[in-house]
């Protein structure tokens, strides 16, 4: 039964087995499709895009395109304001952005409300 299973391609334990549609390693407890398309779907949904489509990439630079409020803080972040070396993340949310903006310090954005500049 194992031999026609994949290694893990976490730890590259041989002991992989199946549970529903998932593959799962009782060494290190991780979980993966072994369906190729369901693989490229997650894939393909790595690219992160502006607010216009355009493809973002981490060290992009980026302007706001919209008032944002900001937590905890009196003034927000006016449009037009420009983010330079971004990092692109799996954030909280929608938040796939992270970036220092001047004056606010580090913190989160989302791409729907930047466009690359």
């Amino acid at each position: 039964m194992n031999d026609s299973l994949p290694p893990c391609p976490e730890c590259s334990s041989e002991y992989a087995y199946e549970m529903g549609a998932l593959l799962v390693c009782p060494i290190c407890a991780h979980e993966w499709s072994n369906d190729p398309a369901e693989t490229a779907e997650t894939a393909e949904d790595t690219t992160v895009k502006d607010a216009f489509g355009t493809v973002l990439a981490d060290g992009d630079t980026v302007t706001i395109i919209k008032d944002l409020k900001v937590k905890g803080s009196a003034t927000s972040i006016k449009v037009g304001t420009k983010v330079r070396g971004i990092r692109l993340v799996d954030g909280v949310g929608d938040h796939d952005i992270d970036c220092k903006v001047d004056g606010f310090g580090a913190m989160q954005l989302k791409s729907s409300v930047v466009k690359k500049a």
